[in-house]
């Protein structure tokens, strides 16, 4: 099994449509999908992100960081929300993310979580982090 993130990215369209339909209907085609996710026992966590225009961009492109109010300028496309899924594969990370329930427009990236273990286990930061993890009941 390998964790993978399903991110979902709205544009201007997406989002409008979003917008129009009433949020009972939302929570119902999320609901459903969310509860196949757990009866398949694949979901790891899952959020929706709030309103782009509430949150704010720490720019580190200059020297120092710049921090700018949202809503994003010229941005085409925004990260919505998320999904972590432990499946047995890409392909089968993919099927998930075709039935996502989506408005038009959507588009969901789908990218490998790389486990703790992959990384070298004799450095002090990994030593730490597991040590971390293994405390927080993360492993």
């Amino acid at each position: 099994m390998a964790k993978y993130m399903l991110i979902m990215r709205g544009n201007d369209e997406s989002t409008a449509k979003m917008m129009e339909t009433p949020f009972d209907e939302i929570l119902e085609l999320m609901g459903r999908y969310n509860d196949e996710l757990i009866r398949a026992g694949v979901l790891v966590a899952a959020e929706g992100l709030d309103d782009a225009s509430k949150g704010v961009v720490v720019d580190r492109t200059g020297e120092a960081p710049i921090v700018t109010d949202g809503p994003y300028g010229e941005t085409k496309e925004l990260f919505g929300g998320y999904y972590i899924l432990d499946v047995a594969s890409q392909d089968e990370a993919v099927a998930w993310a075709k039935r996502l329930p989506a408005f038009p427009g959507t588009k969901v990236e789908i990218r490998r979580v790389p486990s703790i273990d992959e990384f070298p286990q004799d450095n002090e930061w990994i030593v730490r982090e597991r040590a971390w993890r293994e405390r927080t009941g993360q492993l």
